[in-house]
């Protein structure tokens, strides 16, 4: 392919997308894919030469300008394969109906003269070069922004009508205005019922101008700020956000804060053209409802950011970020005050409303509450959850002065509450408020909320041992629960967060070192014939096998542990670290290599019985030798393992390097005497049990 040179006009691009309030929770989102989209469509036609762009998204546009786009892209002459020869010319050498045919689908023009005849792998093929005109930028751009538009990931798309009356459209709001600048030539281009032009709006309320002109793409980010009191930069706007807020603290002293809230800092930045950060107040009186209740009902509702003093109380100040300005700010801040009011009211009259029914009363009302309709009530659940619990703590040798049906019942009590029906997230929050509120103690209580941890990645955990079983039990009978009915995670789809709730159980193991046998926690609570048993194992080795690889592990060395399926998990991590180390060392491969070449021998003798080795049938010197390493070495490594010391017991395997060596190199393992082939056997099957003492390191060997 040769390309043939042009004079071209190359400027920054400027495409701004005008519309009315765009969804706060997306905007950003929204802007960088447009961004992204708009430059791949560019790069595709030849127009740029890489994806260089700068994106801004406001409530009112998004916006991108693309760096160094040539109005036209080069001339191209392409070499087009057509036929084998034998194909497109005849005996007499003249051109067949399926060459002319071909010739005239690519352009009529073509003369004979134009072919060319190419040997590839030992045929001759037809070729013509066709020149291929350069795509004009102007020319391509309703296609360009048409295309982009439909890789746009909009939640939910809106339908409208153009001012035809006639013609319905889709997008995420609707569009008013629509900027496309090369340089500072206005491209001709019509999306969604509006044409192209140079002109935007400012801030809805305080722009200077009421029309704002852009007179270079360039010049965009400069001019709404100056003529529209607009920051059109998401990120910019954002840190103006964080610098003034920051700023209004100061004023008031140095002992009040705010927590950091990056979710909430973004949607409050994308609610602003340009913020301005007020400081409202509400009664003292509402501070007496549980501080939970309070921050989320002003960061939810109203998109406050609560104020904090020095001994990490709520305080009943707020910041207010607005939109905006005016000279005289009270009135901005008054209605603000009031409209959190009846927010705060409400959460009082819950709040009383619950404490004087109580748990006990939400407990009794569970039997009437569908958890599942395979599955039945939530009380039938508590049952289940109470039975696990129970179960859990015999295991494990502990005892708590509580009554596990009690604890699993109060857990799911605030479900029923007027408090949780108004805001779900405090689920547990508000059960432990309410338990001590009945003189519950303080672990019963902390159980009660955190049986839900963690919620999320990075989540705390619960706080104390009561907690840990009780989420453990909770998230265990979820699982058997689920996998019971068939309702397993298909693709990306999860209803009842099961790969969430397994993460937590491997977390809450691993993290409190607790020896609990996953196997055996299965296979006592589904039956062995059920299929549902292989499925949830394979689910929670496969979750384990993630949660590991998040933790920045390799893939070999977290398939060396999880492949062998552990029993036990709690000590996991020092084993991960163990393998580690012993990849490092200089005989790590050849022992990998050999446990490999141990397993795949195993593997073909499924059928030969594994006795206890018989000295007397050791007869060659080399498989005497291994023996007797293996003898030595085998109560090293137990003493190793006891006290888990992984690196240890690896290291110990070193000396058997030299022994397998010599044993595969002199020893015939088929023997044809089938007494001493399977001594041989069992042989290598001890000598694998010592190698996969802390993993499979098999899976290390490359």
């Amino acid at each position: 392919m040769t390309k043939k040179v042009i004079q071209v006009v190359k400027d920054n691009l400027l495409i701004e997308l005008f519309t009315e309030e765009l969804p706060p929770d997306s905007l950003e989102t929204l802007s960088h894919q447009f961004g992204e989209a708009i430059a791949s469509e560019l790069i595709s036609r030849n127009l740029v030469t890489k994806s260089d762009f700068q994106t801004y998204a406001t409530p009112r546009r998004i916006a991108v300008n693309i760096k160094s786009v040539i109005d036209e892209a080069e001339d191209e002459e392409k070499l087009i394969k057509l036929m084998p020869y034998s194909v497109g010319f005849d005996e007499n050498n003249k051109p067949t109906q399926p060459l002319l045919k071909k010739i005239s689908s690519i352009d009529e023009a073509i003369k004979k003269e134009d072919l060319e005849i190419k040997e590839d792998k030992g045929q001759k093929f037809i070729y013509v070069t066709k020149k291929l005109k350069g795509i004009k930028l102007e020319d391509s751009l309703n296609d360009i922004i048409k295309n982009s538009l439909q890789k746009l990931a909009i939640k939910k798309v809106m339908t409208y009508q153009l001012e035809d009356g006639w013609t319905s459209v889709n997008f995420a709001r609707p569009m008013r205005g629509l900027i496309v600048l090369h340089g500072k030539q206005v491209l001709n281009a019509s999306v969604l019922g509006c044409t192209s032009s140079n002109k935007t709006r400012g801030h809805r309320f305080e722009s200077n101008k009421e029309t704002i002109t852009i007179n270079h793409a360039d010049d965009y980010e400069k001019t709404l700020e100056t003529d529209g009191n607009v920051i059109v930069c998401f990120n910019n706007r954002k840190t103006k956000i964080k610098k003034d807020i920051k700023d209004a603290l100061a004023k008031l002293g140095k002992d009040f804060f705010i927590t950091e809230d990056e979710a909430l800092t973004d949607e409050v930045t994308s609610l602003v053209e340009m913020p301005n950060i007020l400081i409202g107040n509400f009664e003292d009186k509402y501070l007496s409802i549980p501080e939970e209740c309070l921050t989320l009902t002003m960061k939810t509702n109203q998109k406050y950011f609560p104020i904090f003093n020095k001994n990490n109380g709520l305080t009943n100040s707020f910041i207010i970020v607005s939109n905006i300005s005016p000279k005289n700010t009270d009135q901005v801040i008054h209605g603000n005050e009031k409209v959190i009011r009846p927010r705060l009211a409400d959460a009082e009259f819950f709040y009383d409303e619950d404490k004087k029914l109580g748990l006990t009363t939400f407990c009794e009302k569970l039997k009437n509450v569908i958890y599942h309709h395979k599955l039945g009530s939530q009380k039938d659940r508590a049952e289940r959850v109470a039975q696990k619990l129970e179960y859990l703590t015999k295991n494990l040798n502990i005892e708590f002065n509580i009554d596990p049906m009690e604890l699993s019942l109060f857990s799911k009590a605030d479900l029923l509450s007027l408090m949780v029906g108004e805001f779900p997230k405090l689920q547990g929050i508000m059960g432990h408020y309410y338990a001590l509120n009945e003189n519950k103690n303080e672990s019963f209580a902390n159980a009660i909320e955190d049986h839900y941890k963690p919620r999320f990645s990075n989540d705390s955990l619960p706080r104390d041992e009561l907690g840990f079983m009780l989420a453990i039990a909770d998230k265990f009978t979820t699982l058997i629960d689920l996998f019971s009915i068939n309702e397993i995670p298909t693709g990306e789809k999860d209803p009842f967060g099961l790969r969430r709730n397994a993460i937590g159980v491997i977390r809450l193991i691993i993290e409190k070192k607790l020896p609990i046998n996953l196997n055996t926690l299965i296979d006592d609570f589904i039956d062995k014939n059920d299929s549902a048993r292989v499925s949830l194992t394979n689910f929670l080795y496969e979750r384990l096998f993630n949660y590991l690889k998040d933790l920045g592990y390799s893939n070999e060395i977290v398939d060396a542990l999880v492949s062998s399926r552990p029993e036990k998990i709690h000590d996991i991590l020092e084993r991960l670290e163990a393998i580690s180390e012993f990849v490092k060392l200089k005989e790590s491969e050849t022992l990998s290599s050999a446990n490999k070449r141990v397993s795949n021998i195993l593997k073909k003798a499924d059928k030969i019985s594994i006795n206890p080795i018989d000295e007397n049938l050791l007869i060659e010197n080399e498989e005497i030798m291994l023996h007797k390493v293996l003898l030595d070495l085998e109560p090293k490594i137990n003493q190793c393992l006891i006290k888990n010391d992984f690196i240890s017991a690896l290291k110990n395997l070193v000396i058997l390097n030299t022994p397998i060596n010599n044993f595969f190199e002199k020893v015939m393992v088929n023997a044809d005497d089938s007494k001493i082939k399977n001594n041989r056997y069992s042989l290598l099957f001890k000598l694998r049990q010592n190698l996969n003492c802390v993993a499979d390191i098999s899976k290390l060997a490359s």
